[in-house]
């Protein structure tokens, strides 16, 4: 790989971690706890539809720095990339774009 090669790959990663820093802000903004949490059961529902697996949210429903949000918001932005698609502006878009598939 040549240093331009790095560099590009570099920036990448670092508009995809700038990117999933915007949308986690835009989510705390409009909800307290995780969208796909369920006070009831706790239950994530994240958990269920990535993994297939019935998981307790260990966290509470806290969703800043968990894991699994974030690689739901990785798996987003691959997706658009992918797609090449504009990104999304907040956190509402994208659950927007989900239901409205």
């Amino acid at each position: 790989m040549s240093s331009s090669e790095d560099e590009s790959l570099l920036g990448k990663e670092d508009s995809k971690r700038r990117w999933i820093l915007k949308i986690m802000k835009s989510a705390k903004s409009q909800h307290k706890l995780c969208p796909y949490y369920d006070k009831k059961t706790q239950i994530c529902f994240l958990t269920v539809t990535m993994y297939n697996q019935q998981g307790k949210c260990d966290r509470e429903g806290r969703f800043d720095g968990c894991p699994i949000f974030l690689t739901f918001l990785e798996k987003v932005y691959d997706q658009y990339t992918s797609k090449k698609k504009a990104l999304p502006n907040s956190f509402q878009d994208i659950v927007w774009s989900i239901t409205s598939l």
